[in-house]
């Protein structure tokens, strides 16, 4: 990666959804520093800076190409196999492939969407908040699945999973959207996954352990 591309993504604008705490830090700063002295000011300052790294939402150019299935999220692989999609999107109980990233307090955590297509179901679940990098995260944490719609009636869905210290997913798609491949769909705070369920017959191309740039890297080949 370039400096330019370096400064870029780090000097990002932050997403709405991290202003409250963005706001709140660099409150205490002053406030707090004004009155109780220089310690509240610099405990303030680091996470006001914390928060601005971790909200950061960086511009993608996602590929040209209509019929891809693109990471939904910065990261690692952390697994590649087949599993049954989640039982709330009624995507039927026949094993896909599945694309799970897992995301740490370090990566872009804006979850963008990896396909276009229709968003026919949006199901939020409580859960636990066991570390995401397992595989049990994506049966008993805490989250919220999309199922998307392809023009050409196949299915794709992409499931926001809560982890260890993640205690909130933001979702801002709503049923019936028509959503574009790398298109914005929500965040979730400090920490989690982002599992993909590719539609039937449809091959992964990526590996365990592989850095994902969400809305550019190419999951999938909707073709092969």
């Amino acid at each position: 990666m370039s400096l330019r591309n370096s400064l870029s993504l780090v000097l990002a604008p932050p997403h709405p959804a991290g202003r409250p705490f963005i706001y709140g830090g660099a409150a205490v700063a002053v406030v707090g520093g004004l009155i109780l002295g220089s310690w509240l000011f610099w405990l303030g300052a680091l996470f006001t800076g914390f928060c601005l790294y971790f909200f950061r939402d960086p511009t993608r150019v996602p590929p040209p190409r209509p019929d891809l299935v693109l990471a939904p999220a910065d990261g690692k692989v952390v697994m590649v196999g087949l599993a049954a999609p989640p039982a709330e999107l009624d995507m039927g109980t026949a094993p896909v492939w599945r694309v799970a990233i897992f995301l740490s307090v370090l990566d872009v955590h804006v979850n963008r969407s990896p396909v276009a297509g229709r968003v026919a179901r949006i199901a939020y679940r409580h859960g636990a908040f066991v570390d995401a990098s397992l595989d049990k995260a994506s049966e008993n944490n805490e989250r919220n699945a999309l199922r998307i719609d392809l023009p050409d009636g196949r299915v794709v869905g992409c499931v926001q999973i809560a982890g260890l210290i993640a205690r909130r997913i933001v979702c801002t798609a709503r049923e019936g959207d028509i959503i574009a491949a790398g298109e914005r769909f929500g965040i979730i705070r400090f920490g989690s996954r982002t599992d993909v369920y590719l539609p039937e017959g449809v091959l992964p191309t990526v590996l365990v352990g592989q850095t994902m740039i969400g809305g550019e890297t190419i999951l999938a080949d909707l073709r092969a």
